[in-house]
């Protein structure tokens, strides 16, 4: 009877976990749709057809049941951009987070790794003069997610997974200072067989710095 009741505690946290991120993903569709169509009038500040690379550091935070999974860890990651028009640009990005498996006695290391491709909607860039400029933007994409225990001979488990993203761009003359949000929802299959599998959810902070090209 007890595990019954708590299996059943713990699939209404999975559920309610999903819909909080379907509503997140639908507000964030919003968003780059209502970015897309301020950005059909702008001229833009990157070049269309030119690639962006950035590479970021930040946090993996578990939200809900992954809480009980998986430890806050440390996150890098490393994203290619292209923009096929004026406000649009493709994404692909590879990401690393050193957590640790709280189900385990010592919580051993656990490596997270996340790759995805996906679009970003880049709005117009508010500028103060000819040196300081914001540009919001917003993505959504999917990939998949891989855990691996770092120090055991268990095998690693990969998952399906997608993202809705929001940030923003400052920058001073050349430089780009990047800040970006990401909500992940994955599934999650019991590590080394401990634990539940089912639909987890977690977030992404990111911050990054990169250099664009001299203004042609």
């Amino acid at each position: 009877m007890f595990n019954r009741t708590a299996c059943t505690m713990t699939a209404s946290r999975t559920v309610r976990s999903a819909r909080r991120t379907a509503g997140r993903v639908a507000v964030v569709g919003a968003l780059a749709m209502s970015l897309a169509t301020s950005s059909d009038a702008q001229e833009a500040a990157d070049t269309v057809g030119r690639f962006q690379f950035v590479v970021s550091s930040g946090a993996l935070v578990p939200t809900g049941v992954q809480r009980d999974a998986i430890a806050r860890g440390d996150l890098t990651t490393a994203q290619l951009s292209y923009l096929v028009r004026p406000g649009v640009a493709l994404t692909s990005s590879i990401g690393w987070s050193r957590s640790h498996d709280l189900a385990l006695a010592g919580q051993r290391t656990l490596d997270v790794f996340t790759y995805d491709v996906g679009a970003e909607w880049r709005g117009r860039a508010w500028t103060d003069g000819d040196r300081w400029s914001l540009m919001p933007f917003a993505g959504a994409g999917a990939g998949g997610r891989s855990y691996s225990h770092r120090h055991l001979g268990t095998e690693s488990t990969h998952n399906l997974a997608g993202y809705a993203s929001v940030g923003g761009e400052v920058g001073y003359a050349r430089v780009r200072l990047r800040l970006e949000a990401r909500d992940y929802l994955t599934g999650f299959k019991a590590l080394g067989g401990v634990g539940a599998s089912g639909a987890r959810n977690d977030v992404a902070l990111l911050l990054g710095l990169r250099i664009t090209g001299p203004v042609q």
